[in-house]
């Protein structure tokens, strides 16, 4: 951390002791600690200057996560500097969902579209995206993309209306990553971390990161998030089917190059997979 940053904390919380490192693993530019201060756990959070989160996640904390914070399912946010990019929020009890069996559960599943239906539902704003955009950016920077797919990529978005769905503040990374669970009952005890992604975007968006990964193995844990959101967000409207298609096109296509351009192989593969997923599933309906 900076010295301007360590100044604030010493202003904060002075004397804070630090408990554990949760920051995650790869990441040069945020630290995140587990602190105690005067019998308190906190959680503390600091990005460098090419760190973008701080912000987003300070976005998050100016109200909208008042819908999960108030009933004690999100962190209180406590000290902020956006200048220093550095803010001290509450420890949330609970055990990290990612890596468990509960990350295949579906009343967990069925909890957490619950939640993400309380946040969605607070504002919503007309507007376009730009997911199309998003994927041709992506296919211009530096990545390993064969060819090939690239033609096949570039086609179908040549093919694609995707609309202009409303907006409505998203968390950006839901998946059981950013979830905790504070003992047996989902009902009672699942909680939400991680702002650092937090925007305006479609409701779709917020199924991505599940629909590529838990949701492939385990159908039972979508259908129990939708019966627990209330609907199916990536249904009805002008384009519904179009917008999905695309914005998974731009979560594949991302996550590929970026990966590659920060040496992360396991990810990358992953983007690849993702990609060759929407293709042949469009192919197919063709």
């Amino acid at each position: 951390m900076s010295a301007a940053q360590r100044a604030r904390l010493s202003e904060w919380i002075p004397g804070a002791r630090i408990v554990a490192d949760r920051g995650w693993h790869g990441s040069v530019s945020a630290f995140v600690y587990e602190a105690e201060h005067d019998g308190s756990r906190l959680i503390v959070k600091a990005g460098d200057p090419s760190n973008h989160h701080i912000g987003r996640e300070l976005d998050a904390h100016d109200g909208w996560t008042d819908v999960w914070s108030r009933d004690g399912l999100a962190a209180r946010l406590r000290h902020a500097s956006r200048e220093d990019r550095v803010f001290v929020a509450d420890h949330l009890p609970g055990e990290l969902v990612d890596g468990t069996d509960a990350a295949f559960d579906p009343a967990v599943h069925r909890r957490a579209g619950e939640l993400l239906r309380r946040f969605h539902d607070q504002a919503s704003r007309p507007g376009d995206e730009g997911v199309l955009d998003r994927v041709r950016r992506s296919l211009a920077s530096p990545h390993r993309i064969r060819p090939e797919v690239q033609e096949q990529v570039r086609a179908l978005l040549d093919r694609l209306r995707p609309g202009t769905p409303e907006l409505v503040p998203t968390h950006g990374d839901w998946q059981p990553r950013n979830w905790l669970l504070a003992g047996d009952d989902p009902a009672r005890g699942l909680r939400v971390i991680d702002f650092g992604r937090f925007s305006f975007r479609s409701r779709a968006s917020d199924l991505l990161r599940l629909a590529a990964q838990q949701w492939r193995d385990a159908p039972s844990c979508e259908d129990a998030f939708l019966d627990g959101y209330g609907a199916d967000p990536r249904l009805g409207g002008e384009g519904a089917h179009d917008h999905w298609t695309a914005l998974r096109l731009a979560e594949a296509v991302g996550t590929a190059a970026w990966a590659y351009q920060t040496g992360d192989d396991e990810f990358e593969a992953q983007g690849h997979r993702m990609i060759a997923d929407v293709l042949d599933e469009t192919e197919e309906t063709r």
